[in-house]
């Protein structure tokens, strides 16, 4: 390959470099418009290196790892992960990783400044599991630059040693009793929009995201089923979908989407009993009543396509009202307000901050899933039923997150093992 050169075409200046030949002639790439030379042997020599490096617009043994941390979320994170985790990275890249390691060279960097970085953590107070997050973070990225980018030879995340921390409480979900069930409900009947959520909570054990995503073509009443088929996720619009870096944040335009479910297992059609019948029953009544009652004030919820970052089809919760002509396909939501408007997650945590301040009851939505699993075990349901139920891939999720010790499960273990040993000592 050649030098790059400049030339003065009338007024402006043009660069120009010899590319690889193809069908034995050399190929020739040339750009003009520049004011001086200077400007042009300079776009030159940047486009000669793009060029020289198969397109990339950078040299991997000059590329800082601020910038390749970048280029890892652009050509891996957004496409393949789930948005939220997208979001989980991108505050670890830029509130840790890049104030710690992106002014290194991709190249330079080694496992010593990695490891006083993991102890620092660990001595400002971080705990383990943030400490982890962050050093798995950055062991991903390095990962991806060895293997399959050929950037550097070798991870030196690999052998890092995280320090000994003290042993923390594991974190225990509060399991709501029946009574505080009660109190909760007298707070929020069946008059408030809040209602629907907390009896589908309780009584089917969904996740937040996938209550807030339900819809009545979800709900079989005469089979007294619920299908969960997809989930509500807060992103950035369309237009702004990738918008994540720091210096945007001032420009974010957020709005609700439909989503795919967790895991694969986290798609399934449960049954419910008479409570969640007839509270789902009086909700439909009441929404077709509203319907009426609002007109064409009534807020319609519709679905817009847009594509996500990964170039997929993406839905768009968008509300219209009724009066309004429209061409989109409208939706009929179960959490939503007596005019139709959209409940949101988001909605959801003022109910929450009652609970827990008005009540006085530890809460939040997720200990109605923990409260639904523990009394079906603790009333001795079938353990494979229960990890349908709440969507698990894995049998030993549903054991050793969701189900707790309780009394009556101790008192329980004490009378089977009690009823055992007198029937075999009573046949002696």
């Amino acid at each position: 390959m050649g030098q790059v050169t400049a030339r003065k075409r009338g007024k402006t200046w043009e660069y120009g470099f010899e590319g690889a030949k193809i069908g034995g002639k050399r190929k020739r790439f040339t750009k003009g418009g520049f004011r001086t030379k200077a400007e042009a042997l300079e776009a030159g020599t940047a486009a000669m290196t793009q060029y020289n490096n198969a397109g990339q617009s950078f040299t991997p043994s000059k590329i800082s790892v601020a910038d390749f941390l970048d280029y890892w979320m652009d050509n891996y994170c957004k496409m393949n992960l789930k948005y939220n985790t997208q979001l989980g990275y991108l505050n670890i890249i830029e509130n840790h990783l890049k104030p710690r390691f992106g002014q290194y060279r991709l190249c330079a960097l080694t496992a010593a400044p990695i490891q006083e970085y993991t102890n620092e953590l660990k001595m400002k107070g971080f705990s383990k599991n943030t400490v982890v997050g962050i050093i798995s973070t950055l062991s991903g990225a390095l990962g991806y630059a060895v293997e399959p980018m050929h950037f550097i030879s070798y991870n030196p995340c690999a052998n890092i040693r995280y320090p000994k921390f003290r042993k923390t409480k594991k974190e225990s979900r509060y399991i709501i009793t029946p009574e505080d069930f009660q109190s909760i409900l007298s707070r929020f009947n069946s008059k408030s929009p809040f209602y629907l959520p907390l009896m589908i909570g309780y009584y089917t054990g969904l996740r937040i995201s996938e209550t807030f995503a339900l819809t009545w073509e979800d709900i079989n009443l005469e089979e007294r089923t619920l299908t969960v088929n997809k989930i509500v996720v807060k992103r950035r619009s369309a237009d702004d979908v990738w918008a994540l870096r720091k210096e945007n944040k001032k420009a974010e335009k957020f709005a609700w989407y439909f989503g795919s479910p967790k895991t694969e297992g986290s798609a399934r059609t449960i049954k419910f009993g008479e409570a969640l019948y007839r509270a789902l029953k009086d909700a439909k009544r009441k929404c077709r009543e509203n319907r009426l009652r609002y007109g064409e004030h009534y807020m319609n919820i519709c679905l817009e396509s847009e594509k996500d970052e990964k170039g997929d089809e993406i839905l768009r919760l968008v509300e219209i009202e009724s009066g309004l002509p429209c061409s989109l396909k409208r939706i009929n939501m179960l959490c939503v307000r007596e005019n139709g408007k959209y409940i949101s997650t988001d909605s959801f945590k003022y109910c929450a901050r009652v609970i827990q301040h008005d009540l006085n009851i530890a809460f939040n939505y997720h200990s109605l899933r923990h409260t639904h699993a523990t009394t079906l075990i603790e009333n001795g349901a079938d353990i494979k039923d229960v990890q349908e139920r709440l969507g698990h891939d894995c049998i030993q999720t549903t054991l050793q997150t969701y189900v707790h010790d309780t009394k009556a499960m101790s008192e329980r273990s004490v009378n089977i093992f009690e009823s055992a040993v007198n029937t075999s000592f009573a046949n002696q």
